[in-house]
């Protein structure tokens, strides 16, 4: 059996690829696009909501959201060193999102105007990321699928949390529950576009799933995501800014008006409200922690020698 043979009989089995395997070249390639993609999407994530952590209300919010920044942090963390498995090197993978040569998700390049954006982007932001995530928990690639079943459980906690946060302040004062539907109306449609283009345009998703490391459609998942989120919604008590959105009992699912793709486009392409913005705090965060990463090598270099020595 040649390795072309095993590596698809494998992925016809439902099994999983490892590191030491032999894999195709594009395959290897489709992979580290993939999760680099998601772990800039976790590092550079940490923005929109870390800018909130020293104005937020109480010292109880203060720590719920450092946790959850700190969360992101270790999702990034956990996918680079998926990446690494595959043969990338972290080093490059950072120099490449900050000269603007690999994409994250478009989400992030949106400001956050209130502290309820804090609390809709656990609500839709993570809500989403969970329905797009959870699937890949099953990815047939070990190491990613692996990393994703951690990082799944703690973004259903960052989608309680923030709809959590919703709650309150729909109970509290008239000007609070203006704050939610004003983010709601801001984030809903920039959260639909983050599962990506719509299938007939999508580059990657036909080899993605024939290789079983995706399992759904875009499409797929955006219709889940709504058909989830719509009742969440009406629980909450705020309305969801599309007038197209109603119930079809024929098809068993929610119809949801045509997304602004020129817009998606403009963001993915460098031109989002915060695009130059996110990049050059994360070049300046690369830049100033220079000295901590020369100091942590040299601390190994000198255990190494030690235990040699030893």
């Amino acid at each position: 059996m040649n390795l072309q043979t095993h590596f698809d009989r494998t992925i016809e089995k439902d099994q999983r690829i490892e590191p030491r395997d032999w894999m195709p070249d594009a395959y290897r390639a489709t992979l580290v696009r993939m999760i680099a993609q998601h772990a800039h999407s976790e590092i550079i994530g940490m923005q929109p909501e870390g800018n909130w952590i020293t104005r937020a209300p109480s010292l109880r919010r203060k720590a719920i959201l450092l946790a959850k920044v700190q969360d992101e942090a270790g999702h990034g963390l956990y996918l680079y060193s998926a990446a690494e498995t595959l043969g990338a090197d972290r080093d490059e993978l950072v120099e490449k999102l900050i000269a603007g040569k690999q994409k994250y998700s478009s989400i992030f390049n949106y400001p956050t105007l209130t502290f309820a954006d804090v609390g809709v982007i656990g609500w839709l932001v993570d809500g989403a990321a969970i329905c797009n995530q959870v699937p890949l928990c099953r990815s047939s690639y070990g190491p990613y699928a692996r990393a994703m079943i951690r990082i799944c459980k703690e973004e259903s906690f960052h989608q309680r949390q923030g709809y959590e946060l919703l709650m309150t302040m729909m109970k509290g004062t008239e000007e609070q529950r203006r704050m939610v539907q004003d983010a709601t109306n801001r984030w809903w449609w920039p959260s639909l576009m983050m599962f990506g283009p719509p299938d007939a345009e999508s580059a990657h998703t036909e080899r993605s799933m024939a290789w079983k490391i995706k399992r759904h459609t875009n499409d797929e998942l955006r219709q889940k995501f709504v058909d989830m989120t719509v009742p969440q919604a009406e629980a909450l008590g705020v309305t969801l800014p599309d007038p197209q959105l109603r119930w079809n009992a024929e098809r068993g699912h929610y119809d949801f008006g045509e997304i602004d793709w020129a817009e998606f486009k403009r963001v993915i392409s460098g031109n989002g409200p915060c695009n130059a913005q996110r990049l050059a705090r994360r070049r300046a965060a690369h830049d100033n922690g220079a000295w901590v990463r020369e100091a942590a090598a040299a601390h190994a270099a000198k255990r190494a020698e030690r235990t040699v020595a030893a």
